[in-house]
This record gives structure tokens, C-alpha cells and sequence, in this order.
């Protein structure tokens, strides 16, 4: 079932908090709602679901607009972050709950929890209560009960925030694979920009209501729309680095004493600029690397902090009186705190944004 969304707006009295939403969800995609606290993912997702009126616009599934049709009747399945499992229930009751409320006959209701129940390989689980089951168990009744229904659209509300690190990525990859099993429409909802890049089609990412950028998880990430995206998404995230567009004689941006080359692609993309236009460098640590103080073309700066995190480590520079900037170099790299390095930037993975919008320049 596709999905679309055409200028949603709500509003809670003078606050708004969702704000000309355009989304476009093609059949059997998995599209994340991604942004911090706050940002009304969750109430969008609500308004999909029909837990909350749209103030203006239009949901649509397929042809049919929903936005007066009662949640019970949208054929959509929601899983919630706290589970909301019925205690005194045993697991098989408990997922089989939507198909009795229903009238599925018991012989049809059986078959089909027995074979969710297998997908989920909790079959094991059936005669339990949730107080006897682990986190992960637990989500994985709560994805059933879901699953059960065969519904068109899964909505999912940050529905592995309460497990532990290791459970999660267990998690991540086991939502994944069920999405490709079932071959339902998802939207899923989180904060965390780890679970959106590993397991999505398309990531809209969200900030004060809005949408900022809506793509494919390496589109958001290679070619970030604004300063929002570009330091949200990544980790480590991006380096912003201050300048000055210079012309000795092709376009370059000054920055601490020292010009950095642009590529050809943003050296045509600032033709018709005056000298001096401030504009912003973003950069991942990935693609910074550190060389001998005095390199041509680099940022001198001073070894500040060094984190050693698995097989890289993170260096972070201090240049020009305070600010930062982070480089990741190999877990063998000699560098010590305190040592005066250059930092060389990749010209060919350099971005390029406008402080005064924000957004980016393309080549």
C-alpha cells in the first residue's frame, strides 16, 4: 500500500508542530521518521495511524483519503516503544489478542499466531507471560501481535529504545529481515541515526516540524541538503569549519592563514561570488587527514584530544584560537596530545553551505 502526504500541518492551539509535510511512500517501502526529541516525528506518525486529527492536508492510502477515517479501520498495525503487553495474558494470547477482538474463527487464529510465531522463533514462548520473557522477547511478541493481523502499513514508534546496545543491533538486523519477508509499507520512527542508515529505503529527516531532506540513506549522507543534515547525520559527525571564498585565481576558501583547495565541481558552483563571501566547509573526520606542520594547503592546529575508539582513533585539532576540528586516522597513527600537525582536507569530499540559509551549494 502506498502512501502519501500532501501539506500536513498540525497544531496543538498557537503551537505548531508538524508543518507542510510532503512525503510520498511507495508500496512495500521502509521509510524512517528521523530527528531529535521534539522535532514531531511521533505526532506525524500518529496522524498516519489516526491517533491524531490532521489540522490541514491530505493523507492518502493509495486513493483513499483517511484523514476522517477511525484508526480502527485504516488497516494499519502500530508497535510502541513500551510494548504495551497485557501482563496477565500468556505470549499466545497476547499476540492473538487483534485477531479474537476480530472474530477470527480459533482453528484460522491458531494457524496464523503458530506461523508469526515461527518467523519471530518464539514458538517457544507461546505458553509464557511477558514478566518471564527478556526485552528482546518481548519485542518480538509485540512485533508479532502486529504481524498477526497481515495489515497494509506497520507503523513503529522507536520500538527498540528500551534495549540494550548489543540486543539492539541483534534487533536492527532481524527488523530488516522480516521487512523483506513480509514486504509491508513500514514507517518507522527513532531518534537514532544508526538504526534509519542500516535499515531504510528512504530517510526523512526532521528538525522544528519540518522535513528537510527526504532520500535514499546514502543520499542524506553524501549529499546532505543543509548544515541540519549534514551534522546530524554521521558519526563522528561532520566538521563546520568557517571561511572566506578567495580567488589566486581560481576559487579557494581562506581559512586561519592558509587557503584550501575546492574542487572543480564547487569552484563553477561559486562563479559570479565576490571575494571574502563567507561561507561554510563541512567536512566527515574521515576525509581529514593529518601532515606535517607547514603542508601547503592545509589548517595548521595543535593535537588537543586523541580517543582511541576500536581500529581508529579520533584526533580532535584546535586551530585558530579554540576552534575544532576532528580527524579519524588508524588506531596505529603516532600522534600524541599536543603536537602541531597540519590538517589536510580532501578537496574532493569537501560540502559547501551558505551561513545565512544554511544550505548547501551544489556542484
Amino acid at each position: 500500500m502506498d502512501v502519501r502526504l500532501d501539506k500536513i500541518n498540525k497544531s496543538f492551539g498557537a503551537l505548531h508542530v508538524v508543518k507542510d509535510i510532503d512525503l510520498a511512500i511507495a508500496d512495500k517501502e521502509f521509510i524512517t521518521l528521523l530527528g531529535p526529541s521534539g522535532c514531531g516525528k511521533t505526532t506525524l506518525l500518529r496522524m498516519i495511524a489516526g491517533l491524531e486529527t490532521v489540522t490541514s492536508g491530505e493523507i492518502r492510502f493509495g486513493e483513499r483519503v483517511v484523514n476522517k477515517v477511525l484508526p480502527g479501520q485504516r488497516d494499519v498495525a502500530m508497535v510502541f516503544q513500551n510494548y504495551a503487553l497485557y501482563p496477565h495474558m500468556k505470549v499466545f494470547d497476547n499476540i492473538a489478542y487483534g485477531l479474537r477482538v476480530r472474530g477470527t474463527p480459533k482453528d484460522e487464529m491458531r494457524a496464523r499466531v503458530t506461523e508469526v510465531a515461527r518467523i519471530l522463533e518464539i514458538e517457544h514462548l507461546l505458553e509464557r507471560k511477558p514478566r518471564q520473557l527478556s526485552g528482546g522477547q518481548r519485542q518480538r511478541v509485540a512485533l508479532g501481535r502486529a504481524m498477526v493481523r497481515n495489515p497494509k502499513i506497520f507503523l513503529m514508534d522507536e520500538p527498540l529504545s528500551n534495549l540494550d546496545a548489543k540486543l539492539r543491533v541483534t534487533m536492527r538486523a532481524e527488523l530488516k529481515r522480516f521487512h523483506i519477508t513480509l514486504g509491508t509499507t513500514t514507517v518507522y520512527v527513532t531518534h537514532d541515526q544508526l538504526e534509519a542508515m542500516t535499515m531504510s529505503d528512504k530517510v526523512a529527516v526532521m528538525c522544528d516540524g519540518r522535513v528537510q531532506q527526504y532520500g535514499t540513506p546514502q543520499e542524506v549522507y553524501n549529499r546532505p541538503a543543509n548544515l541540519f543534515v549534514a551534522g546530524f547525520i554521521g558519526n563522528p559527525p561532520m566538521n563546520f569549519v568557517e571561511g572566506q571564498l578567495t580567488r589566486n585565481p581560481r576559487p579557494g576558501l581562506a581559512v586561519a592563514g592558509s587557503v584550501l583547495a575546492l574542487s572543480d565541481d564547487l569552484a563553477r558552483a561559486l562563479e559570479g561570488r565576490p571575494e571574502g563571501t563567507p561561507l561554510v566547509l563541512g567536512v566527515r573526520p574521515q576525509d581529514v587527514t593529518l601532515a606535517p606542520l607547514g603542508t601547503s594547503g592545509a589548517v595548521p592546529a595543535e593535537v588537543w584530544l586523541v580517543e582511541l575508539v576500536g581500529s581508529e582513533k579520533l584526533v580532535d585539532l584546535s586551530y585558530a584560537d579554540g576552534k575544532r576540528i576532528c580527524a579519524e586516522v588508524r588506531a596505529d597513527a603516532e600522534v600524541r596530545l599536543n603536537d602541531r600537525v597540519a590538517a589536510m582536507i580532501d578537496p574532493a569530499r569537501i560540502h559547501l553551505f551558505d551561513p545565512a540559509s544554511g544550505l548547501a551549494i551544489r556542484g
